[in-house]
């Protein structure tokens, strides 16, 4: 079968879910309204209430979302064929994460800018709205430690990356104070910032001086350093305390300051990125090699097919940040499709094109059964066969590979930085609000809650250790990752659900996936507590265990006072509704 076919399909049901789906659902679910004033118009403070231009705050939700588990999602899936990961990236964006996404910002939007996790107390309950911030308190958390050690990781292992994001941030600072907080145009020097990053990229390729490979600095690979670190997990460290020293000050800086501005550099980046690979697959017209589907001895596609694809599928943590930040910034309320449901589109469209770049890369099947053997392999391999499958497509633009292999690392790590960044920012959000609820004033303040914030990220991914050495405690948290995040998403269908059942309103549009999200993600979670990290077993894992039983029991508790509510027809109803 042609990659381009398979691209085709793709972006052609994409394409209905935007102008057609998402049309009805805006004009006859959630009912928007030109003439409804904003939170960022209301409560405007020029920090996190700040009204923002569409095309902006569309960059804004884009990068957020858009970091790199829509890539690395789909690069590890593709391990049980190329059609169940295609099916589900394309049916979960235009049926799940589409109406999540969108509908999660409107009902911000009608609740004063309010957070999913605070708009479960007058939804569900006060008790909901502690188990849920509780939840969500661990995802942002987990996301946090997570992309820290993606972007680590690339550092180390594509050291030619490293000058452009770091020439990013002044580029990002000065565009905000100069021409984001002026009122002034921000596509021209977007672009000028962009210019100078692949520059950057382009030259560092070539000479090895602009290439900050700490590895190298400290004598190799096979070289101790100090405290019986080798030379990578050296770097490693280095790298973890100089992005958590970043992190601090980007999250509580103003959003136009560097947030605003940094994201619109990035949706430039990754429509760039785009076009460059889906020309790539036009003009290389590559044949998929994978196989359609396959059979497996160690893990089953079902269900962990749907939380091993979250971001580019439907993810839970959109909702926060439409929620959490978003919300803040929409300047009228009909730009929520456009930020919401488009946002969702685009991030499909990357996940799209890294099923295509991954399945399109080896020669033959056997060469793709080879580079994928076991689902632990997949795991560990996946993200690297991307960029490599990437810069595969790029040269068919005459690109070198070697040079897009480093441009394709610098769009990964950008997304990720802005996830991170965005993580942080809503943690601190969720630490105030905890410390509100249990009257604990000093979590209330800025500072405090960002330094627990960063400081347990920074503990979670460098603390649990095993074969793998430092920093392992990503790749152990990868998996609870995926499930957490899709129960998340479930439960925040399950708000919508019931704001659209008080408003007697037509609810089948998120009742549908909230149904289906709950009962496969439950069944995953299930299935990898009793068996995977099953604590009394030999492999077993107690801080999945631990963990994942306690977002599993909050999870259910919560549906649980969700339905005893639904049922009983309760209808008080919400603000401004």
């Amino acid at each position: 079968m042609s990659g381009i076919l398979l691209a085709v399909i793709g972006m052609a049901m994409l394409a209905f879910g935007y102008f057609y789906y998402s049309k009805f659902i805006a004009k006859r679910i959630y009912r928007l309204d030109p003439n409804f004033q904003t939170p960022a118009h209301q409560f405007n403070d020029g920090v996190d209430f700040v009204p923002t231009k569409k095309s902006v705050l569309w960059a804004h939700q884009f990068t957020s979302i858009a970091g790199a588990a829509p890539i690395l999602g789909p690069a590890i899936a593709v391990y049980w064929g190329w059609l169940p990961a295609f099916l589900w990236v394309i049916l979960g964006t235009v049926f799940a994460a589409g109406v999540h996404d969108f509908g999660s910002l409107v009902l911000s939007v009608r609740n004063k800018g309010q957070s999913i996790g605070t708009l479960a107390d007058r939804l569900i309950g006060r008790r909901a709205k502690l188990l849920f911030l509780f939840i969500i308190l661990i995802l942002v958390l987990m996301v946090a430690a997570v992309f820290a050690w993606v972007i680590s990781d690339l550092f180390v292992s594509y050291p030619a990356s490293v000058l452009s994001i770091f020439i990013q941030i002044p580029l990002a600072v000065l565009i905000g104070v100069y021409f984001l907080k002026r009122g002034k145009g921000l596509l021209l020097p977007s672009i000028i910032a962009l210019i100078v990053m692949y520059g950057t990229a382009v030259l560092a390729s070539y000479v090895p001086a602009l290439q900050i490979d700490l590895v190298q600095y400290f004598g190799g690979e096979g070289s101790t350093v100090v405290f019986g670190l080798d030379a990578v997990s050296m770097s490693f460290l280095i790298w973890i305390i100089i992005l958590m020293t970043y992190v601090y000050i980007a999250s509580t800086l103003p959003v136009w300051k560097l947030l605003q501005p940094r994201d619109y550099i990035n949706a430039h980046q990754l429509l760039v990125g785009l076009a460059v690979l889906y020309l790539g697959l036009l003009v290389t017209n590559p044949e998929v090699t994978a196989p359609t589907t396959r059979s497996t001895d160690d893990v089953s596609w079902f269900p962990l097919l749907f939380i091993t694809i979250a971001c580019g599928a439907v993810s839970g943590f959109h909702s926060l940040v439409s929620s959490g930040t978003t919300s803040k910034q929409l300047n009228k309320e009909t730009d929520a499709r456009t930020v919401g449901y488009g946002g969702a589109i685009g991030e499909g469209v990357l996940a799209l094109i890294s099923i295509i770049a991954v399945v399109t890369f080896f020669s033959t099947s056997d060469d793709f059964l080879t580079a994928y053997p076991t689902f632990d392999v997949a795991n560990a391999e996946g993200l690297g066969n991307f960029i490599e499958g990437a810069a595969q497509l790029a040269s068919g633009l005459l690109i070198p590979e070697s040079v897009a292999q480093t441009i394709v690392a610098v769009v990964v790590i950008s997304f990720a930085a802005t996830t991170l960044d965005t993580a942080v920012r809503l943690m601190r959000y969720i630490i105030s609000e905890i410390g509100r609820e249990y009257n604990a004033l000093a979590l209330t303040k800025k500072h405090v809650a960002t330094s627990i914030a960063v400081g347990a990220s920074m503990a979670l991914v460098l603390l649990p250790q095993d074969d793998r050495g430092l920093g392992a405690g990503g790749y152990i948290l990868w998996p609870l990752f995926g499930t957490s995040n899709q129960l998340l998403a479930g439960i925040t269908l399950m708000l919508i659900t019931i704001w659209l059942s008080r408003q007697g309103r037509n609810y089948l549009v998120t009742l549908i996936p909230m149904v289906f999200l709950l009962i496969m993600t439950i069944l995953a979670m299930l299935q990898q507590l009793s068996t995977e990290w099953w604590i009394f077993a030999e492999n077993g894992d107690a801080l999945l265990f631990v963990l994942g039983s306690i977002i599993l029991a909050f999870a259910v508790w919560i549906c649980l006072e969700a339905y005893l509510l639904f049922k009983q027809g309760k209808s008080q109803r919400l603000d401004n509704d």
